[in-house]
């Protein structure tokens, strides 16, 4: 079978848990070679976009990591139109990188699946989903216990009380979640930014900044020290 190398990926990285876990179990498997990490950043705060994260520790994350960024830039008030054309030019990008796989870290939404498997379709590039269909309960203290570390960067204060934004997420938040709220926050209900990881070189130092209120999120401003 030709040369024996591996095909190349990308992983969709959000820079939390579920993404890092994708990306551990990808390399364990020994079945691709990741060659970047895609990320949508907005553009006019210079954010993760969703998880209100500073680009520069997106970048410390590559850099712990070793693999390289690809930033697809958003404007705030983002259309559908103008997310599709930087995807694409984000995606044609991957192509010149000969990437034939995304890996995506998703669980159990299978409208956000379905539009996932939308988007590839006809690129050339074959859609994976590592952790679908996974219990989250048991996922959640998977994380945990892979080495994981993470803090709650965003969450919903109609689902989680505001003294939880950047809190660790362990075995102590996952005990005091409301009955309601998925243990992986998969519904949205918070998200979370990776600081130490199996595949990081060495953990990344953080704290916690300034809280704010902004369209109905609870952003905690997370900062290297």
């Amino acid at each position: 079978m030709g040369s024996g190398k591996l095909p190349k990926a990308a992983m969709s990285w959000s820079s939390g848990k579920d993404s890092s876990m994708a990306l551990y179990e990808t390399i364990k498997s020994g079945k691709f070679e990741i060659v970047t990490l895609l990320t949508t950043v907005n553009s006019d705060y210079d954010r993760i976009s969703m998880h209100g994260v500073r680009n520069e520790l997106l970048h410390k994350q590559s850099e712990l990591s070793g693999f390289p960024v690809l930033e697809a830039k958003i404007p705030a008030k983002s259309s559908n139109e103008i997310y599709q054309k930087a995807m694409q030019k984000a995606i044609d990008e991957l192509k010149k990188l000969g990437v034939e796989y995304m890996i995506f870290g998703d669980i159990f939404l299978q409208d956000v699946r379905d539009y996932r498997i939308k988007m590839m379709t006809g690129t050339g590039i074959e859609p994976i989903f590592p952790l679908w269909g996974r219990n989250t309960s048991k996922l959640a203290l998977e994380i945990i216990d892979s080495g994981i570390k993470a803090r709650i960067s965003c969450l919903d204060p109609r689902k989680l009380p505001t003294s939880l934004g950047g809190a660790e997420f362990n075995r102590d938040l996952l005990n005091h979640l409301p009955e309601n709220v998925d243990p992986c926050g998969e519904n949205g209900e918070f998200h979370t930014f990776v600081y130490s990881a199996p595949f990081f070189r060495e953990p990344m130092k953080i704290k916690n900044g300034e809280s704010v209120l902004r369209d109905n999120f609870y952003f905690t401003d997370l900062e290297k020290y």
